[in-house]
């Protein structure tokens, strides 16, 4: 049945309205500006800048995958490339969680953990290329990163400072679960470490220690510190981990503080505050911010934060969560201000270039 003018008309309107009611809930993003989420779906993510090209990696389980883009924004539209696959067993075939591409001494390394088929046997590995770009050359395996103890470990990162290069990871410090705690070790090279590990930090406080399993009774609760990651601001080092289980909505940011040039592998170099710098918004749509990373704009002029969150309550560890990006600053005592997560409404001006 055909509809009338009027009718027409007044479904036009209707329809007119609707859409100006949606644009004002949600602004329009222009070239120059976005939305968060970057992908639908992205745990741990990672960005790394070099050459004019932000590189960006998270959690896949089954392999390493890269993204190349001179727009973080437009992630989605990105080049990316598997650029290596584990092995059917053994080792390192299962469960690739959260890599991380870093260039060391004139090489690209990926850091991910990777397990045999049981959450127990989960170490830190790390393979490398040698090509000026990561989406080019042959990666090559070097091997399992670790210290003498072996414990289980996930979350690596590295980072130097005075001409000196560490590993920082999230690990047991015995042979079984229940409590996941921030430890650090020198690298003599990119896969080797070459010093005993030092803990940094458990879970102390009660915002770090939101972790009940209802569903598992042999482990009914477990205190999380993990996904370390540093932050280098003039002469001051910060260690940015996230406290409380990623299954629920509390998954948090927390900070240490150190000196560069400080006995870094001496736990009493390291400050810990009392408090999360980020944390869920709940009227903003945004729960379990965490697992975060940080990067600059690719004309050095900008710092930022990637996270990922989920945009719902209860919702967990799976492939809800998001990568979002936002810009932050700092206080007058030289501590990062990352500000309140921003919600999927928000309209964010684009990294500077």
């Amino acid at each position: 049945m055909k509809m009338s003018s009027r009718l027409f008309c007044l479904a036009t309107l209707l329809f007119s309205l609707h859409m100006a009611r949606l644009t004002a809930q949600s602004p329009v993003a222009s070239i120059d500006t976005f939305h968060n989420p970057l992908l639908s779906t992205g745990p741990d993510p990672w960005v790394v800048t070099h050459n004019g090209f932000y590189y960006y990696m998270n959690t896949t389980g089954k392999n390493l995958t890269v993204w190349k883009t001179r727009d973080i924004a437009d992630l989605a539209h990105s080049e990316k490339k598997v650029v290596w696959t584990p092995p059917t067993a053994g080792p390192y075939s299962h469960e690739i969680w959260a890599p991380e591409l870093h260039w060391v001494d004139g090489k690209w390394y990926i850091y991910f953990a990777a397990d045999a088929g049981s959450n127990e046997s989960h170490r830190i590995y790390v393979v490398e290329n040698a090509a000026a770009d990561p989406l080019d050359g042959e990666w090559t395996f070097k091997g399992k990163v670790g210290d003498a103890t072996d414990k289980w470990a996930i979350d690596a990162s590295v980072f130097e400072d005075r001409g000196q290069n560490y590993l920082v990871w999230s690990g047991w410090e015995g042979d079984s679960d229940g409590e996941q705690r921030i430890y650090i070790a020198h690298l003599k090279n990119p896969w080797t470490v070459d010093s005993k590990r030092v803990m940094l930090s458990h879970s102390d406080y009660p915002w770090e220690r939101v972790g009940d399993l209802p569903n598992r009774p042999e482990m009914p609760h477990v205190n999380v510190n993990e996904g370390p990651e540093i932050l280098q601001h003039g002469e001051n080092i910060f260690l940015v981990y996230s406290g409380s289980a990623c299954w629920t909505d509390y998954y948090e940011l927390g900070v240490l503080e150190a000196k560069s040039g400080a006995d870094l592998l001496d736990a009493a170099s390291w400050k810990k505050f009392d408090h999360p710098f980020f944390k869920q918004d709940r009227a903003a749509g945004v729960f379990g911010p965490g697992h975060n990373g940080f990067f600059q704009s690719l004309d050095g002029k900008e710092d930022w934060i990637i996270y990922h969150a989920n945009p719902g309550s209860n919702q967990g560890c799976g492939g809800m969560r998001s990568p979002r990006i936002q810009q932050f600053g700092w206080k007058e005592d030289g501590t990062p201000d990352f500000g309140k997560p921003l919600s999927t409404d928000t309209l964010i001006q684009k990294p500077s270039h």
